[in-house]
């Protein structure tokens, strides 16, 4: 059975920030839909925890996340470039 992602409104700004700034924009479209993709299949099993929330790694992109179990919906809060 899938969960349903949803990005906050603030952590869509960031990635349309993010993606406006960068020379890489294909590369930031296919982390972003990646990510949808990875935790709309079992997110409780990706990323690691970190100050009561997940992390999940997609270069060159990182977000931060919550798992809502009883709804099957995932979260995302935040969202970064990483830079290395």
């Amino acid at each position: 059975m899938k969960w349903t992602v949803v990005w906050l409104p603030s952590a869509l700004d960031d990635l349309a920030d993010i993606w406006r700034r960068s020379t890489r924009r294909s590369l930031i479209s296919s982390a972003s839909d990646e990510i949808d993709e990875i935790l709309k299949r079992d997110p409780e099993t990706q990323g690691i925890i970190q100050r009561n929330k997940r992390v999940l790694h997609i270069r060159p992109l990182s977000v931060s996340f919550e798992i809502i179990p009883d709804d099957r919906l995932v979260r995302i809060v935040q969202v970064a470039e990483e830079t290395n």
